[in-house]
């Protein structure tokens, strides 16, 4: 299920965005959408290109705080960089949520994480 819902985040819930919030341009935008998906090209720089139970938020460069805050930034700018910022953002909630799931499953196969911290304490403050 975790791999249903990892893709369908990914690739069919853009579908709703770009429907709901821009019904004019609905298909250019949930390209845009679809797009983002290139930020995952920051994984063939890692030591191992896929590793099933990696968490990718703090481990792969575009994966990064430093690099959400410029996604943040994005959203003010004007179209099409909102919509590019607004994609990448929330290709990383979908990202972290993929983690969270794995994380409440095994908290101890993150304890080398570097996103760990970030783990326990939305972990918490969720009570799971």
């Amino acid at each position: 299920m975790q791999t249903f819902i990892h893709y369908f985040l990914h690739f069919g819930f853009p579908f709703f965005i770009a429907y709901g919030f821009f019904r004019k341009d609905w298909k250019k935008v949930y390209l845009i959408l679809i797009a983002t998906m290139l930020v995952d090209l920051d994984h063939l720089v890692s030591n191992s290109v896929f590793q099933a139970n990696r968490c990718s938020i703090n481990f792969h460069p575009l994966h990064t705080c430093y690099a959400m805050i410029i996604y943040v930034i994005l959203l003010f700018f004007r179209k099409p960089f909102n919509i590019i910022g607004a994609g990448l953002l929330f290709h990383m909630l979908t990202d972290f949520t993929d983690c969270m799931m794995m994380f409440t499953s095994c908290k101890q196969c993150f304890s080398n994480s570097p996103a760990i911290e970030l783990l326990t304490k939305v972990s918490n403050a969720l009570g799971i």
